[in-house]
């Protein structure tokens, strides 16, 4: 129902993000009241007014957006652009008044709208949202899209094939990268692995909703600390996905008031370097990828130049095979495949 275009780059209403994980500004928040709900009754553009200039006087990021957002989640709205104009001018009822009201204080909290409504669009996909699961940004639509036009290039994906493929996301999040997959791919078999408990439930929640839980296996197991566990849950997988936390630790400090304060800071925190998981992922990826499956991470723009050199010098089944950009033309997507080998890997994160 709800949904942010590609073109709208690295914004998230509610939620704005100044590059995909969040960077932006401090996490100081001032306190806020709710105002009084006004007596009589009340249009829902004047709901609106009241409330973009509430948000607004409270330093409350896209105030006009959210509030817009909102108003058209209670007025049954497929997005804001479809949401007819006269319905704006009608008077709300009480009851809508008082959802209005109550949904826009948890926003003056500096809480996304994505968690205000509990429902987002992610490609063709209307997910369920709920702190503190990762919200999908718009660029990993673009990492979606990558996979799958590779995919489907390999035969025996489309509609109506035989051949079986087979698939890891590591981080599943709410599940928009896999149910994306499974929606698109009917005969993609997808497993998913992620370290929030919350995020394994909501993705499960997400896919029975989606009539896809058949074709996926969702476990609660963490990649680093789970490694031994991952790799007896897969092998031979053609596909390994993931947007995995990637934030330098220092940069945590600096996220936006909606992120530091509502997100599983696990799934933004990378470590010193950003590069804590994606090393894990790489060291475990000649286990579970079959000859020739490839890895596609999204990662920092910093990031590829690093991975390029640490896979050359750590592992040798893997080729580095190229970095693509964004839709704002920074590196965010690096593409890595499984050379044969007949050595043994070493798990070495140094």
């Amino acid at each position: 129902m709800w949904r942010i275009s590609l073109s709208a780059g690295y914004r998230s209403f509610g939620c704005r993000i100044i590059g995909p994980k969040g960077l932006r500004g401090s996490h100081v928040v001032r306190t806020c009241s709710t105002p009084a709900i006004p007596p009589g009754r009340i249009t829902a553009l004047q709901a609106v007014d009241l409330w973009k200039n509430h948000l607004a006087e409270r330093g409350v990021t896209e105030p006009e957006h959210s509030s817009l957002y909102i108003a058209a989640y209670l007025l049954g709205a497929k997005t804001i652009e479809s949401l007819e104009q006269g319905k704006l001018s009608e008077f709300l009822s009480p009851e809508k008044t008082e959802q209005m009201w109550k949904l826009c204080s948890r926003r003056l909290s500096r809480m996304p709208v994505q968690y205000v409504i509990e429902e987002w669009d992610f490609r063709d996909l209307t997910l369920k949202m709920r702190p503190p699961v990762f919200i999908p940004r718009p660029e990993t639509e673009e990492l979606v899209e990558l996979v799958l036009t590779d995919l489907k290039m390999k035969p025996g994906t489309g509609v109506g094939a035989d051949a079986q493929h087979t698939c890891l996301e590591v981080g599943c999040g709410s599940g928009a990268i896999s149910l994306s997959l499974l929606k698109s791919l009917p005969q993609l078999k997808v497993t998913a692995v992620d370290q929030s408990q919350d995020a394994v439930d909501l993705t499960g929640e997400n896919a029975l909703r989606l009539g896809l839980q058949d074709r996926l296996q969702v476990h609660h197991l963490d990649v680093v600390k789970d490694a031994e566990s991952v790799l007896s849950l897969c092998r031979h997988v053609s596909t390994l996905v993931s947007n995995p936390p990637y934030l330098f630790s220092e940069d945590m400090t600096t996220l936006e008031p909606e992120i530091f304060r509502f997100e599983d800071h696990a799934a933004l925190d990378g470590g010193k370097d950003g590069l804590k998981v994606i090393k894990q992922i790489l060291t475990l990826a000649p286990q579970i990828l079959s000859n020739h499956g490839r890895v596609y991470l999204e990662v920092d723009p910093r990031h590829p130049p690093l991975i390029r050199r640490w896979v050359e010098a750590n592992v040798e089944e893997m080729r580095y095979v190229e970095t693509r950009h964004d839709i704002t033309g920074r590196p965010r997507f690096c593409i890595l495949r499984k050379e044969t080998s007949n050595k043994d890997h070493k798990l070495d994160l140094d």
